[in-house]
């Protein structure tokens, strides 16, 4: 039977890039987001998690659905599979690293290296929404 990780993510794009973020340990780059909490809706779950994560405010006003993936899940066992449902959004404040996130990056179609299944997925996605580069 096939085990999903249900997830939470955030698109946020500058200059044709899009913002990833890599935990303390890890080598692979994922998009920012997270897990709901129970009772939570997939808008609080995101705030929260972005919060705890990059230390901003998404704008609730702005938080729009974009697309759900589904890759191979990194670091799991083979039949693990993350489920991302991403959104876009504005946010306020200063970003940096917090809690479990050790970096962020800006990444394009070259840094497929460095990048997750479900991100490369995300990615794909956008690219041929001509979002990013």
């Amino acid at each position: 039977m096939e085990k999903i990780i249900d997830k939470l993510a955030w698109f946020h794009i500058r200059e044709g890039q899009l913002l990833a973020v890599r935990s303390k340990g890890k080598t692979l780059f994922y998009l920012p987001g997270g897990k709901r909490e129970q009772g939570e809706s997939d808008e609080q779950a995101l705030i929260r998690e972005i919060q705890e994560e990059l230390a901003v405010d998404l704008v609730p006003g702005t938080i729009q659905y974009a697309e759900t993936f589904r890759a191979p899940a990194d670091g799991k066992a083979a039949g693990v599979t993350v489920q991302l449902t991403c959104y876009f959004a504005d946010f306020t404040g200063d970003m940096s690293p917090e809690a479990e996130i050790e970096e962020l990056q800006f990444v394009a179609m070259d840094d497929k290296a460095v990048c997750s299944q479900a991100l490369l997925v995300a990615m794909d996605w956008l690219k041929a929404q001509s979002l990013i580069r």
